[in-house]
């Protein structure tokens, strides 16, 4: 897949994906709304209830009907002691019973102040409580009376307010701020004069009810929404490696069949000049090129090899055979192999090994092929005269060795992949380099299958330093 439709993909999925979110979020908002309004329904439902109760225990209250007791009736004339300026002069052929009714709304009027200074504040809790339990509302909730004549609260929850001098109590101021800006008031005893006061009701939890319904719809919104944006961010991830690896792979089907073509080539070539009568003349020359020939054999044995070697040890079919070995002097052995070699490029290999105790369990001929691809790589990757620094020394629980060099180093983004299979850094200009990319995918299995550890650290120009961990015992896993 070209990068051009990858990238498309990613975009086409982006939007998608800011799409779901975009209009999940509208409609969990929408939800909260609509149940913001149901909520304040249900609280203005009670307060008309509890408004409701209050008017029925006035009418059986003795101030209601008061007013009723200053009329004098003789005959089907009436004469009014206290309200006479209230009926007009035409209306004086009212009927008595229409003139009590007329007297007894105006009673109520008169009297509303009278009868919310009334209020009992033990009853009324019981009211609004009663009321929010039928609407389904469990929340913890104030309310106060105010009263309009005073322009303050006289009712606080379950207590009369109490004045100290020209302070309240704190508590009560408190609970007042709360009042004052709440949302949820209606009118006591209203009619149509101004009423007196009215009832307030403050929630401390109010969020709480709104978002009750609305939270597990919205965790599982966020779940599933996070599960999806986590399973695309890694399918991309995917889709890059699977690219990478399939450049590697690409690359490594070339290198190797540079690597078969030059020693088919020279065999092939070595054949047809056996085959010349002149050289069918010349013992010498024939076993020269049957020499070279076996050589080139050799070479191209020893490619396959490592390919079927590595592909057995990324199957993990393959067994250790763990013994107790004196690793200092398996690392000096290797040094004393690699220095004919350094002479050659005009190197050097140095070893420093400090160990106070130097057997350890291991894999001989695993252990010293990894020494030796580690060498081989820093004299391959090395623009000028290679300096190798072999060294080892015990740490907690086993053995730590590392192989440093003067070599072209790498990068932070090279380090991520090195261990990955066909993975070769590139080496700008140097064509030179060798191989398949699977000298340190080999070194990292055999880590691993020894229960170590194996870390770079390289800085670009200035070499690289890979440190192994053995543990003293091998554990079988």
């Amino acid at each position: 897949m070209k990068r051009r439709s990858i990238w498309i993909i990613i975009i086409l999925m982006s939007l998608a994906c800011v799409g779901i979110v975009f209009i999940q979020f509208y409609w969990i908002n929408w939800f909260v709304e609509l149940n913001e309004k149901n909520f304040n329904d249900k609280v203005y439902t009670a307060l008309n209830d509890v408004k409701k109760q209050i008017a029925e225990q006035a009418e059986k209250s003795d101030n209601f009907g008061s007013l009723s007791d200053n009329i004098n009736i003789k005959d089907n004339s009436f004469r009014i002691n206290k309200y006479d300026p209230l009926l007009k002069k035409e209306n004086s052929n009212w009927s008595k019973e229409r003139i009590l009714f007329e007297l007894k709304s105006i009673s109520k009027m008169l009297n509303t102040q009278e009868l919310l200074l009334d209020l009992k504040p033990d009853l009324l809790s019981i009211m609004i409580k009663t009321a929010l339990e039928d609407q389904g509302i469990n929340l913890e909730y104030e309310f106060g009376v105010f009263n309009n004549e005073s322009s303050d609260y006289f009712i606080i929850n379950d207590n009369y307010v109490v004045d100290f001098g020209d302070t309240q109590q704190a508590s009560d101021l408190g609970t007042q701020m709360n009042l004052d800006k709440s949302d949820y008031k209606v009118q006591l005893f209203s009619s149509d004069y101004e009423s007196p006061g009215f009832l307030s009701l403050f929630f401390l939890n109010k969020r709480k009810f709104v978002w009750s319904s609305v939270t597990p719809w919205l965790v599982g919104s966020v779940l599933f929404t996070g599960l999806i944006l986590f399973c695309f961010a890694y399918t991309i991830y995917i889709i890059f490696r699977q690219k990478k690896i399939s450049e590697m792979k690409t690359d490594f089907i070339n290198n190797m069949t540079h690597e078969f073509k030059t020693p088919i080539a020279t065999i092939s070539l070595a054949s047809d000049s056996i085959n010349n009568p002149v050289i069918l003349n010349n013992p010498e020359k024939v076993q020269r090129f049957t020499g070279i020939i076996k050589q080139e054999n050799q070479r191209m044995l020893a490619q396959v090899e490592k390919v079927l070697q590595m592909a057995t040890i990324e199957k993990r079919d393959f067994e250790l055979k763990i013994s107790a070995l004196n690793i200092e002097e398996l690392l000096l052995q290797a040094a004393d192999n690699v220095a004919l070699r350094m002479e050659e490029v005009d190197g050097k290999i140095e070893t420093d090994i400090n160990l106070s105790n130097p057997i350890i369990e291991l894999d001989q001929t695993h252990i010293t092929s990894i020494i030796h691809n580690l060498i081989d790589n820093a004299i391959k990757y090395t623009n000028g005269q290679p300096h190798v620094v072999l060294s080892a020394k015990n740490v907690r629980n086993g053995i730590k060795i590392s192989v440093k060099d003067n070599g072209i180093g790498m990068t932070k983004e090279s380090q991520k992949f090195i261990f990955d299979k066909f993975y070769r850094v590139h080496t700008g200009n140097r064509h030179d380099v060798k191989g398949f990319g699977l000298g340190l995918s080999y070194v990292k299995a055999l880590v691993d299958a020894h229960n170590g550890q194996v870390k770079v650290e390289s800085e670009l120009g200035k070499g690289s330093v890979f440190t192994l961990f053995f543990p003293t015992k091998h554990k079988t896993q």
